[in-house]
């Protein structure tokens, strides 16, 4: 009997510790903001006085490419070759693009094979490239500064851009679309006006959108923007249909919608001054469009964009 009168008051006191369910006080606090997410109002320009107009995407012809090994002294790929390595500024959080297999460690997608060939044309090895990883922001200072020789990471080629470093030819063609949660009522660029959105800081994204909607949030990644339209803290992401694909893959209660509205033509950053190693990429990418090798690429990463279209037909100036 004394036992079971020791189990009852055991349980009354269980049954009794804190308030019953109709004074528990609902939790209240907003779900953090992603570090250096900030509202902004208009884009800011990445240096001083406006670009003057241009042909942005006629680039610096190739000539023949020299054997792998074999690079003309005192070029830059010289230069490259006796330093033992390409280093290549990348993205680690755009799936399908350049992110970080969990499974590998590796960081792997479609710009990140881009870079491996270029590698490949200089030591006949593309495994001999060390990759730097990059946000948006970080590309053209990064290649002001020399830390890397190369930056392939969804980089659209612009008049504004052209100021402070060089590209190499088109090597894809995007465009700017809009990811939305599944039945938000979304369906296009036209309905964000009285929305949140979402874009990285330093994209050319921020630009097409910061007049056209509500509020516009930049983050450093993408992968921030996810976070935040998975939390309701912002109402859609808008960039390119690249990027999109790849977040849009990674959440199956989102989805891409409308129709692209910009043009977003994709080059391989280069420091400026350094018209030789531009010609070089450029014939990497000529001969990765007549041997198959860029098709190959797109069929590995990019199908869930569609079937593999024609790669973009190369422009030259000179």
């Amino acid at each position: 009997m004394r036992r079971l009168t020791l189990a009852v008051l055991l349980l009354v006191g269980a049954c009794s510790a804190g308030p019953p369910p109709s004074e528990v006080v609902p939790r209240t606090a907003a779900a953090p903001q992603p570090a250096n997410a900030s509202t902004v109002s208009a884009a800011p320009s990445s240096s001083a006085g406006a670009a003057p107009a241009c042909d942005a995407t006629a680039s610096l012809r190739p000539g023949a490419l020299p054997p792998a090994n074999q690079m003309p002294d005192g070029s830059t790929m010289a230069r490259i070759a006796q330093r033992g390595r390409l280093i290549a500024g990348v993205d680690q959080n755009t799936y399908l693009m350049g992110f970080r297999n969990s499974f590998t460690g590796e960081i792997e997608g479609f710009d990140v094979d881009v870079a491996r060939q270029i590698a490949k044309a200089v030591f006949g090895d593309e495994k001999k490239v060390q990759f730097k990883v990059v946000t948006a922001a970080e590309r053209i200072p990064m290649l002001q500064r020399g830390d890397v020789d190369v930056v392939v990471r969804t980089m659209t080629i612009t008049c504004e851009r052209l100021k402070d470093v060089a590209f190499s030819q088109v090597y894809y063609q995007a465009g700017q679309r809009v990811l939305v949660r599944r039945n938000s009522g979304v369906t296009g660029v036209e309905g964000l006006a009285d929305k949140r959105v979402c874009v990285a800081s330093g994209s050319t994204s921020l630009n097409n959108v910061v007049n056209r909607v509500k509020t516009t949030v930049s983050v450093p990644n993408w992968t921030d923007c996810l976070v935040m339209l998975q939390q309701g803290q912002t109402d859609a992401i808008s960039t390119d249909d690249t990027i999109l694909a790849g977040l849009a893959a990674q959440d199956p209660y989102t989805e891409v919608v409308g129709a692209r509205f910009t043009d977003e033509s994709y080059g391989v950053g280069v420091p400026k001054g350094q018209d030789d190693l531009v010609r070089f990429v450029n014939g990497v990418l000529e001969r990765m469009r007549a041997d198959g090798t860029w098709a190959a690429i797109y069929g590995r990463w990019l199908t869930p964009l569609g079937p593999a279209p024609a790669p973009p037909v190369a422009r030259y100036r000179d």
